[in-house]
């Protein structure tokens, strides 16, 4: 039995309201993640800041679905891999093509996207360690910033809460997002051995 439950407004603390009525209103449902992370009112306020700090970086829209997009991949998260192809695709209108090379763990068709998503999928794997790294150089290189290198860390953080989050109560992928449901690739060389 899942210990966690999927709030709503009259079961959740007070202090998760505020959050859970604007996502009901803006989105027009409460997302599971979210009515699982009501439960901590501060977990839920700590993700929709943290959110709303990368929504201000220098990062553009699409870039910011992209690191969403490969943390929650290399965490193997299939609720926000699913999640945030929804927003990329629906939201944001990143391109098809790069939504399935990043799904499907394959190299992107655009250069400074792919250094993008290969600089965030090394953050993930060596846990930060990648100053003067091959993929850090390439990010450079792409036409990157030593402040964007930091965005990518705060996209890195941000999905490593709702990523471990998910893991931890089993969140159950909402029906809005069905369509985008996703699952690990045989031979995605990140975490099945953790699967």
């Amino acid at each position: 039995m899942n210990p966690f439950k999927l709030h709503t407004p009259a079961t959740a603390p007070v202090g998760a309201l505020p959050i859970l009525e604007a996502a009901n209103k803006g989105l027009g449902f409460i997302p599971n993640l979210y009515a699982h992370l009501a439960e901590a009112p501060n977990a839920l306020e700590a993700y929709k800041q943290l959110g709303a700090l990368l929504e201000k970086s220098s990062l553009s829209p699409t870039e910011q679905q992209v690191v969403l997009i490969t943390v929650s991949i290399e965490n193997n998260c299939a609720y926000c891999v699913a999640a945030h192809s929804f927003l990329a695709r629906n939201m944001v209108k990143v391109p098809d093509n790069i939504i399935a090379a990043l799904r499907s763990g394959q190299a992107l068709p655009d250069v400074k996207l792919n250094a993008l998503a290969t600089f965030a999928k090394s953050v993930v794997r060596e846990r930060g360690w990648v100053a003067g790294s091959r993929e850090l150089n390439e990010f450079f290189a792409a036409g990157y910033t030593p402040q964007n290198a930091l965005e990518v860390v705060l996209g890195v953080t941000m999905k490593t809460l709702s990523n471990y989050a998910n893991h931890l109560t089993d969140t159950p992928l909402d029906a809005a997002f069905a369509n985008e449901a996703w699952e690990l690739p045989d031979d995605y060389a990140c975490c099945r051995e953790a699967a």
